[in-house]
Parts: structure tokens; sequence; C-alpha cells
């Protein structure tokens, strides 16, 4: 049970749903932000930035927003829920293009501190494709699921268990975004 009334049935609105319920008005500039970084026109396709999304709340230790973020990556990358699992389990031997890896390197390092993000990082991933835009957009990425994550336990949200219970959310965000 969330640690305040939420006014909603946990069950129903699980994770950040709750919370986003009982404060529409900052609800809508987070889904808007969540709309921009993950899902608007970009070089990198939405399951690699869900990528990102789902593994630094891994790190975080953010059950809701890592299940639910390996849902909607699983469901839009062509090798699915194995392959978010192995870059969660092992980024270094996950089969994802160097520049990716590159760039997950730099959102573990912001899930630390993002003073853990040095010049050799931004070398690192430069050196591998990546650019200005696919750097500064990973960063905020991972900065920003930092704080969905410390939102959603923070107030002590339920989060399912079941991997199967995070499908329906993930055809939902795929099929019609972050309601904005």
């Amino acid at each position: 049970m969330a640690y305040i009334d939420l006014g909603v049935d946990e069950h129903e609105f699980p994770g950040i749903t709750g919370p986003m319920r009982f404060r529409p008005e900052t609800a809508q500039p987070l889904n808007m932000l969540a709309e921009i970084l993950l899902r608007a026109p970009h070089s990198l396709p939405p399951g690699e930035r869900e990528l990102i999304a789902a593994y630094v709340s891994g790190l975080n230790e953010c059950t809701f927003c890592c299940s639910s973020h390996s849902a909607f990556a699983a469901v839009q990358l062509d090798a699915g829920m194995s392959l978010v699992d192995k870059v969660r389990a092992d980024l270094d031997s996950a089969q994802v293009s160097p520049k990716l890896r590159a760039l997950l390197h730099i959102a573990g390092a912001v899930q630390q501190s993002g003073r853990a993000v040095t010049a050799e990082l931004i070398d690192a991933a430069r050196a591998e494709g990546a650019d200005d835009v696919e750097i500064h957009d990973t960063v905020l990425i991972a900065a920003a699921f930092c704080m969905f994550n410390r939102y959603v336990d923070g107030l002590g949200t339920f989060a399912p268990q079941r991997p199967e219970d995070y499908l329906p959310m993930a055809s939902r965000i795929v099929e019609q975004g972050y309601g904005v």
C-alpha cells in the first residue's frame, strides 16, 4: 500500500500511474518529458531508449519502472525480453551495437552520479558513432529515470510481480504514448 492515500485502487493504477492520477497537474509535464525522450522522432529507436530507461531503473532497483520499461523495450526490440534481460544481467556481453553499449555505460554512470560521467565515456560513445543529441538524451533519460524511480519508490507504490502483468501497459504505451 502506498505511503499516502492516492485515491485510486493501487492494483488498477500501479507504480507511477497512481501518483500521476493523484496530481494530474504534475503528471502532464512528466508524461510530456517521457513522450519526448522515449517516443519522439530520434536517431535511436524507441526500443533502445526504453532499454536505457529499464537499465537505469534496474540499477536503481525500482521494480515497477524496471519491469514496465523492460516490457516497453521488449515489445519494440527484435530480440525481445531475452535481450533486455541480458543487458540488465551483463551489459558487456549483451548483443547490442557498440554505440548502444557505450550509451548504456554513460547511463549507468549517470545513475551513480552525474559526476561519474567522464570525458572517456563520452569519447568512447562518440568513437562508436554517437552524436551529441544521442549523448545528451541518454544522460537526460538516465537522470529522468533516477527521478521517476525515486518518485515511485519514495511513495511506496504497488508494483506487480509477474512480468506478464506489464504487457498490457506496454501495448498501450506503444499504441498511444505517454498520455500527452
